[in-house]
């Protein structure tokens, strides 16, 4: 008899947990999203190999949603996820104030500009940004904007990571070659930055000033390129519009590494990740998306994944709500890295592990041990608190 009873109460205790359960569902909370991209005319590279994904950073978003859904379905949280897309040239502006008008959760992809423009509309006041582009320092710098978050790993992040590899490995003697374009000369000089945080000498530079095609001519032109360059331990590159990097490997007059744009990186997300059940998102990507998945993927990945986050620990949909939570010290994201991911509440900027990796393998993974802080080991990479002149989270 008391069995049964038991049986019975436990039965009725079911019931009463479905029937909240549907209530819930029933009731629903709607969560519109738009992935916004400013397409960019890619610049002319002497290669073709590694063409640019057509569905770069969506592909991404596309993955985060269906694993979103899952478990919104079971709390009636409606997850829909629309692609705004503007040529090159296009009205950007009115592209991000049609999006917007329907919601106020947007994933931004474009330049740092853009990503500005879009962040100062007064549309844009009370929404949620999330830059899935940009690594520039100034967007979690003196130019952060309150409504804006950056899931896609600052600059500095990458080289620190690097940096932080090389002084492991006691190869502290570099020497440094200089892309001609304007992205080029930016990723150089945050590579010196990081190199002097961690003890890294750049013994001497040079601008890389070709025309000719190095598809033919790399084996005579770069060992005669790199033959003056002082004794090194590692020959860094900063070619971010991957242009030359690649002939430059293995052409070298002394045979030394190669790292920076190509060679050794520092990178938010490598195809190379399989620990950490790395390999269980790899391989949902691959099917989604007929690709392997990169930095902009993850980005975008993290991004759609932080909201469904914060929507599942609040219950709700609205994006003073969620930002709160998102900065607080309640949220951690599982990023498949071995360590939970958090934002930073001073500039929105998202903490995580960064892999430094060549074309095969993971070599390391960042920060390592020994390079500690008083607040978190993830902040020994990028910009930290003391250095950030960002004032718009009220730091």
């Amino acid at each position: 008899m008391p069995g049964s009873f038991t049986a019975s109460r436990r039965s009725l205790c079911l019931a009463a947990a479905i029937i909240c359960q549907a209530s819930s569902a029933a009731a629903g909370i709607a969560i519109p999203m738009t992935y916004l991209r400013q397409e960019v005319e890619p610049p002319p590279v002497l290669s073709n190999l590694d063409p640019i994904p057509q569905d770069r950073g969506i592909a991404g978003a596309e993955v985060a949603l269906t694993d979103t859904k899952t478990t919104g379905s079971f709390m009636g949280h409606a997850y829909s996820l629309a692609l705004s897309s503007v040529e090159p040239g296009g009205d950007f502006i009115s592209a991000a104030r049609r999006a917007l008008a329907t919601t106020k959760i947007l994933f931004i992809d474009a330049t740092a500009q853009g990503i500005l423009a879009v962040a100062d509309l007064p549309e844009a006041k009370d929404a949620l940004l999330f830059n899935v582009s940009s690594g520039e320092r100034r967007l979690r710098d003196a130019d952060c904007r309150a409504n804006l978050l950056h899931s896609m790993a600052e600059d500095a992040m990458r080289t620190d990571a690097l940096m932080q590899m090389l002084k492991a490995r006691r190869w502290t003697r570099t020497v440094l070659i200089i892309g001609p374009k304007p992205e080029d000369k930016a990723y150089a000089e945050t590579l010196r930055v990081s190199a002097q945080k961690f003890g890294i000498d750049i013994l001497a530079s040079k601008d890389w000033t070709f025309d000719t095609d190095l598809r033919r001519a790399a084996g005579q032109e770069i060992p005669l390129f790199t033959q003056d360059f002082p004794g090194h331990d590692v020959l860094l590159i900063a070619d971010e519009a991957d242009d030359f990097a690649r002939y430059v490997m293995d052409n070298t007059w002394l045979p030394r590494p190669v790292a920076g744009s190509d060679g050794l990186r520092g990178e938010g997300w490598a195809p190379v990740l399989e620990q950490w059940a790395a390999v269980q998102l790899q391989n949902r990507f691959e099917k989604a998306a007929g690709r392997e998945m990169g930095s902009r993927d993850y980005a975008a990945w993290t991004a759609l994944r932080t909201i469904g986050e914060a929507v599942t620990r609040t219950n709700s949909a609205d994006p003073a709500t969620l930002r709160s939570f998102i900065l607080s010290d309640k949220f951690a994201l599982d990023g498949f890295k071995g360590r939970s991911l958090t934002y930073r509440s001073w500039n929105g900027q998202l903490r995580q592990p960064m892999a430094v990796v060549n074309a095969r393998a993971l070599v390391e993974l960042t920060p390592l041990d020994g390079y500690l802080h008083q607040t978190n080991e993830m902040d020994t990479l990028g910009l930290d608190r003391p250095e950030s002149t960002c004032t718009a989270f009220g730091g």
